[in-house]
C-alpha cells in the first residue's frame, strides 16, 4: 500500500477520520464545510463523504470493508494451497464451480515429431470456422474429441513449460511426453520427465513413429519402465499410446486418453469469477502494439475488462482467438489474444482484472512504490546454508537437488553417494542428473523445484548464471566429490529434527509453606544440590512418587527476584499450574538441551 493510501470504514466519526490522515480534526471540519457539510468532532459520516475528503486531501482511498473481503479470500486461498496472484473478493462457492477443458503441454526430445503431432492434431480436430483479422501463431489452440474441447499449450518445449512454473503458472493439467520409438529415451526425453514430474502432472506417453521399419516399441517401452514409467500394458499407471504422425495413426486414441486421464482430475473453474490466468506469449505486432497471448484460468475474461500484469496493464481493445478470430469473451481453459495493454510481460506472469484504470495506475504504484521502499530480495529460493530456516517455515522434509557433472562415470556415484545420506526423517531428492555444463534450463528446473544445482567439474554460462541470479537459484561448483557430499552431509544434518533432554540442574527440599496474596502458595526450600534457574522447571516429587512438572512462575530469596540460586541457600519457589506443597516435598530443576547431531 502505498504511503498515502488509507482505509476506510462504511461509516467513521470525524475524529476518527482526521487520526487515520494524521491531520488536525479542525482540517477535516473545514473541508466538510467547503463541500456544504456541517459536522462536529463526534459526528458519523459514511463512507462516500469520508472518501471525498480524503481525496481531496490527497490521499488515496481503499474501503477497509472490501480490503477485509480481499484479505479473507487471500487466506482462504493460501491456505488451500491456490496461487496468491488469486484476487477474489469472496470465497467461490462449489455451485458456481463447472467444469473446465483439461488444458495439455507436449513435452519431448527436439526432433522425435512434437510438431508435425501437433499439426496432425490441428488440421483434423480443430473446430471450423473462419480466420479473423490477425494471422500470427499464438502460441496455443483446443481441438474437439467426442464433443469435449481440450486445450493444447504449443510450448517450444520442457524449457519454456519449467519457466512458467517457476514464476508460479500451474497452466497445464496433463503433460503429453513424446517419444520416438526408433529412437527412445533420449537426454533431453529424460530431462522432460523430470520436470513434468516436478510439475506434478499426470503423464501420458505418446510412442510416435511406430510406421518406421526400424521402429522398437519394447525397447522404448523398457527404457521408461527403468525411469519409473511403468506402461499400462505391463500392468503399470502409465498409459503408452503408439502413435504415427505422419499416417495419422493412434490420434483418436491419443485424444481419448487425454479425456480418459481428465475424467479423474476433473478440472473445474468458476466463469463467474474475476477473471485470472496466465501469459503464453507476448509480442509487438506492427500497427496494434503490444499482443498478449493468455490462458484464462479463471473467470470469464471480456473486451473492454481491466487486465493488470505485473507493472503492465490497459483496457482489453480487441481480443481474438486461436484461429484469429475476433471474440469478445474467453471461459476458462481457452486461449486468446488481447490488445491493449501499455507493455510487454514476460511468459508465465499472471494477470488478474480491476474494475477500471484508475484503480489499475493505483495498484501498479503500490507495487513500484514497495519495489523501491523494500529491500531487494538476496540470495536464493533454497541454499545449504539456508536450508533449516526454510525447512521450519515450510515443514518440508526434502532436499531438491540438481545434479550437473563432466561425464556419466561421476554422475552415477554423486546422485548414490547423495541419495545414500537421507536420514528417517530427511530425503534427498535427485530431481534432475545429467552431464555438461549448467544451462539456463537447469537454472529455471531448479527454481520451478526449489532445488540446488551442484555442478561437479562443469562451469555455468553467462545465460544460466544470468537466469539463476534473477530467479534466485543457487550454484554451488565442486572440483573434488567428497567435498561435495560432505557440504550436503552437514546440511541434511542441520536439517534432521532437533533432539532434546532433559538434564537435571539441581534438588531442593520443602521446608516450609506460605501464602502471598496474588501469588498463591509458595514452597519455601532448601537448595541441597546444583542450581535452580528462573527458566528452568521443576518436578515435584512426593513419598518417591512423582506428582506434577511444570515450570516455574516465581524464583525469590529473601524479597527478591532472582535468575538463580545455588547449592547451601534457601529460597521461594512457585510452580506453574501447582499449589499443593507440603514439606518434604522435594523439587528437582532441570532444563531441555539439544543433543547435537553426532
Amino acid at each position: 500500500m502505498a504511503e498515502n493510501s488509507i482505509q476506510i470504514p462504511d461509516f467513521i466519526t470525524v475524529r476518527d477520520l482526521a487520526q487515520t490522515m494524521e491531520v488536525s480534526p479542525i482540517n477535516v471540519i473545514k473541508q466538510l464545510m467547503s463541500n456544504g457539510i456541517m459536522a462536529n468532532i463526534n459526528q458519523e459520516i459514511d463512507y462516500d463523504t469520508a472518501s471525498i475528503i480524503a481525496e481531496e486531501m490527497g490521499f488515496i482511498i481503499e474501503s477497509a470493508v472490501e480490503v477485509a473481503k480481499v484479505e479473507e479470500a487471500a487466506a482462504v486461498v493460501e491456505k488451500a494451497g491456490e496461487l496468491a496472484w488469486r484476487k477474489v473478493l469472496s470465497a467461490e462457492d462449489d455451485k458456481d464451480l463447472v467444469p473446465r477443458p483439461p488444458v495439455v503441454t507436449m513435452l519431448g526430445h527436439v526432433d522425435h515429431g512434437k510438431t508435425s503431432l501437433l499439426d496432425v492434431i490441428r488440421r483434423t480436430n480443430v473446430q471450423e470456422g473462419e480466420a479473423g483479422g490477425i494471422t500470427q501463431h499464438i502460441g496455443a489452440y483446443q481441438a474437439v474429441q467426442d464433443g469435449q474441447l481440450i486445450t493444447f499449450l504449443d510450448t517450444p518445449g520442457h524449457a519454456a513449460f519449467t519457466a512458467m512454473r517457476a514464476r508460479g503458472a500451474q497452466a497445464t493439467d496433463i503433460a503429453i511426453l513424446l517419444v520416438a520409438a526408433d529412437d527412445g529415451l533420449m537426454p533431453q526425453t529424460k530431462e522432460a520427465i523430470d520436470h513434468a514430474q516436478a510439475a506434478n502432472v499426470p503423464l501420458i506417453v505418446a510412442l510416435n513413429k511406430i510406421d518406421l521399419p526400424n521402429a522398437n516399441p519394447p525397447m522404448a517401452m523398457q527404457q521408461l519402465s527403468e525411469y519409473g514409467l511403468i506402461p499400462d500394458e505391463w500392468d503399470g499407471d502409465t498409459m503408452v499410446i503408439p502413435v504415427s504422425a505422419k499416417e495419422k495413426i493412434g490420434i483418436e486414441d491419443l485424444l481419448e486418453g487425454i479425456l480418459l486421464v481428465s475424467e479423474d482430475l476433473n478440472p473445474r473453474a468458476n466463469p463467474k469469477a474475476s477473471p485470472t490466468g496466465t501469459v503464453l506469449e507476448a509480442q509487438l505486432a506492427r500497427g496494434q502494439g503490444p499482443m498478449v497471448t493468455v490462458l484464462v484460468q479463471n473467470g470469464t475474461l471480456r473486451q473492454g475488462d481491466t487486465m493488470i500484469i505485473g507493472q503492465h496493464h490497459g483496457r482489453i481493445k480487441a481480443m481474438y482467438d486461436f484461429k484469429g478470430k475476433k471474440v469478445k469473451g474467453a471461459a476458462p481453459s481457452t486461449p486468446v489474444s488481447v490488445s491493449g495493454l501499455n507493455g510487454i510481460p514476460k511468459a508465465g506472469d499472471q494477470f488478474h482484472t480491476v474494475k477500471n484504470p484508475k484503480i489499475a495506475r493505483k495498484e501498479i504504484a503500490d507495487i513500484a512504490y514497495n519495489a523501491r521502499t523494500q529491500p531487494a530480495q538476496t540470495g536464493s529460493s533454497a541454499s545449504l546454508e539456508a536450508f533449516f530456516a526454510n525447512l521450519q517455515n515450510s515443514g518440508s522434509k526434502t532436499l531438491n537437488l540438481i545434479i550437473k557433472a563432466d561425464v556419466q562415470g561421476s554422475v552415477e556415484p554423486i546422485t548414490q553417494s547423495l541419495e545414500g545420506l537421507s536420514y528417517d526423517e530427511i530425503t534427498v531428492e535427485i530431481i534432475h542428473a545429467s552431464t555438461g555444463n549448467i544451462t539456463e534450463n537447469d537454472v529455471m528446473l531448479a527454481a520451478a523445484s526449489d532445488a540446488i544445482i551442484m555442478g561437479f567439474n562443469v562451469g555455468a554460462d553467462a545465460i544460466a548464471r544470468n537466469a539463476a541470479a534473477s530467479e534466485r537459484v543457487e550454484i554451488k561448483e565442486y572440483s573434488i566429490i567428497y567435498k561435495l557430499i560432505e557440504d550436503v552431509d552437514k546440511a541434511l544434518k542441520g536439517l534432521l529434527d532437533p533432539v532434546f533432554e532433559e538434564v537435571v540442574i539441581g534438588r531442593a527440599e520443602v521446608r516450609a509453606v506460605f501464602r502471598i496474596r496474588g501469588v498463591g502458595q509458595i514452597a519455601g526450600s532448601y537448595m541441597r544440590t546444583g542450581v535452580a534457574k528462573r527458566n528452568s522447571s521443576a518436578r515435584l516429587i512426593r513419598d518417591n512418587k512423582l506428582l506434577h512438572t511444570g515450570k516455574l512462575s516465581s524464583l525469590k530469596h529473601l524479597q527478591d527476584n532472582v535468575r538463580e540460586v545455588k547449592t547451601g541457600f534457601e529460597f521461594g519457589v512457585n510452580i506453574v499450574n501447582w499449589d499443593d506443597y507440603k514439606e518434604g516435598d522435594i523439587l528437582e530443576f532441570f532444563v531441555i538441551k539439544e543433543v547435537p547431531v553426532s
